[in-house]
């Protein structure tokens, strides 16, 4: 009774409650709505500990401590040099960059005379330590009249050229140099070595002369422009380049002096654009030495002849040459790596070398270009040529202009300078005046008559004119592709076979007997101009020549002890080598 006396009805009160209660909840959040804001509150809290520990981490990382163990560290697995799987594990290293330095170059900055010690070297026709020593002096005939040029205001060109500017024709300078030789007949000179595009110059110029001690140049006229080369040989026309050595006599009052620099102008007065360092090389202690090679620019970029280099840079220096000056155009790393070991003994001199003017000297395409244009080869290769003979005029006896490929080999003595006491004395019972040269014959040692007859056993394959001793029975005609011993004190200007022009008229040669010396030229064919008739008289009849093999312990072990040394050997072939029996040598 008590519990259906509870009102099962509300009251009038209760149901306004009710009412306002339905319509608040039209507002609540449903069962579903509920679930995911609980969600996203989880997942904001989970991150909020995830990134809160990370900065933690991050900051002992940086701050060093206990931190620094939780650094990744990089491990690099690998195997020793030379090692293979079953001779040695691999091995495990770590890297810890917190505990490495990069390896650079510490070195203190170089002075301004160490930088100039080392432009001079690289430039050598540049007068810097003159201009450094008078640089911020006035030096001038007066004040608008030949004034001292600074080295930044020479108009150079492709590195180791300057340039004059004429009212008719462009000069392109190499080098200068001082002429006191006996047989100069308006001694002493000033020559500069260049190229001109111009035939037989008449443009009028003038040498400024700038001495030691002096604070104004001493002016002199132009009096030769000698041309290195025979018209009938090709490229006789204005535009191309010409090589010229050009002449200023010293005025009198200063001929017991040699100038420091000169410069070549149009007009006594102009600023100059040129400034030539004048050498004048002389023997360090008065005495000339006997033999000086000059090669021309190698021009080798992707042709690695490193290993035949060593071999014939040792024969020359077993034969008695002094130095070997070479001229670099540009040539493959393994060349250079020679050439510096040789130029660390003193026995090589390297001079880098560019074309004039524009030419190309883009690595590749001036190999293209010289190939493709083979009298402007011929024409450019008179510069190093003729700038060898007058940087070594004074400190040589003989100067040879080789390739090289070529050995001038003595067949009735031992040395070169045995081969001049026999040739010498002989030319003198013909005609009693001395020689401007002395020239031997040319004959090819070809890479096919090598091929048809085997190796030698006991001689090593990289030995290369060792191996190749079978040549043509037959030498070049008498004056074609001859190779000459040159008089210094009596030689003008120089081709590459031959004297252009001499001292004291015209130019003597005597052609050396083949019984006391020729030319053995290494090739893989005939030169262009003997294609036709190349196998008929050259290659189809042939000799065994040992004339070499009488050299070939001491080449053999100079040469392998070279490559050794400049690593050209790997750790297989290097343990294979053995000591050459001293018995002859056999042919398979």
């Amino acid at each position: 009774m008590l519990r259906g006396n509870l009102s099962l009805k509300p009251e009038g009160g209760g149901m306004a409650v009710m009412g306002a209660t339905r319509r608040m909840c039209r507002w609540c959040p449903t069962r579903a709505l509920r679930r995911g804001v609980y969600f996203l509150l989880l997942w904001c809290s989970l991150c909020y500990l995830v990134f809160r520990f990370s900065g933690q981490e991050e900051a002992g990382f940086t701050h060093g401590g206990t931190g620094r163990l939780l650094l990744q560290k990089i491990v690099e697995t690998r195997a020793p040099p030379f090692a293979t799987t079953e001779s040695a594990p691999n091995v495990t290293t770590e890297f810890n960059p917190l505990e490495q330095e990069p390896s650079v170059d510490r070195s203190p900055s170089l002075s301004e005379q160490d930088m100039a010690e080392q432009i001079q070297a690289k430039i050598p026709n540049l007068p810097i330590s003159y201009w450094q020593k008078y640089k911020g002096k006035a030096m001038s005939k007066n004040k608008t009249c030949a004034k001292f040029p600074s080295l930044y205001e020479l108009s150079f060109n492709n590195m180791y050229w300057q340039t004059l500017k004429t009212s008719n024709g462009t000069f392109y300078l190499y080098g200068a140099y001082y002429d006191n030789r006996t047989l100069v007949a308006m001694k002493p000179v000033i020559r500069v070595l260049g190229m001109i595009d111009r035939l037989e110059p008449r443009v009028k110029t003038f040498c400024q002369l700038w001495f030691e001690g002096y604070k104004e140049p001493v002016f002199a006229k132009v009096w030769e422009y000698k041309y290195i080369w025979y018209k009938k040989w090709g490229n006789y026309k204005n535009g191309l380049f010409q090589p010229y050595l050009i002449g200023c006599q010293i005025p009198p009052g200063h001929r017991h002096l040699v100038p420091q620099s000169v410069s070549l102008v149009e007009r006594p007065c102009d600023m100059a654009t040129t400034n030539l360092r004048v050498i004048h090389n002389r023997p360090p202690n008065g005495q000339k030495e006997d033999f000086a090679v000059c090669v021309k620019g190698l021009d080798f970029l992707h042709d690695d002849l490193s290993v035949r280099l060593v071999e014939w840079l040792e024969m020359l220096h077993v034969l008695g040459a002094n130095k070997v000056f070479l001229y670099e155009l540009e040539v493959h790393p393994n060349i250079s790596k020679v050439l510096q070991h040789y130029q660390a003994l003193g026995r090589v001199e390297v001079t880098k070398l560019t074309l004039p003017g524009e030419q190309p000297n883009i690595p590749g395409l001036l190999h293209m270009y010289l190939k493709s244009k083979v009298t402007n080869k011929r024409q450019n290769e008179l510069i190093p040529y003729n700038d060898c003979l007058y940087k070594n005029m004074y400190r040589y006896r003989y100067i040879a202009l080789l390739d090289t490929d070529e050995i001038i080999m003595p067949k009735s003595s031992m040395s070169w300078k045995g081969l001049m006491e026999i040739v010498v004395p002989k030319a003198l019972k013909t005609k009693k005046d001395p020689r401007a040269s002395y020239n031997v014959r040319n004959v090819y040692f070809m890479d096919t008559m090598r091929h048809s007859h085997g190796w030698f056993r006991e001689i090593p394959h990289y030995m290369h004119m060792l191996q190749h001793v079978y040549r043509s029975v037959n030498y070049t005609k008498p004056g074609q592709y001859v190779k000459c011993f040159h008089d210094p004190e009596r030689v003008l200007t120089l081709h590459n076979h031959f004297p252009l022009a001499c001292l004291g008229g015209s130019c003597s040669s005597y052609a050396v007997d083949t019984e006391d010396a020729h030319l053995q030229h290494y090739r893989a064919d005939c030169v262009n101009t003997l294609k036709k008739s190349c196998s008929q008289e050259y290659k189809n009849h042939t000799v065994l020549d040992t004339t070499i093999w009488r050299f070939r312990e001491p080449l053999v072990s100079r040469v392998t002890e070279t490559l050794l040394k400049l690593g050209f050997f790997t750790t297989n072939s290097s343990s294979r080598l053995v000591d050459l029996p001293a018995s002859g040598v056999r042919r398979k």
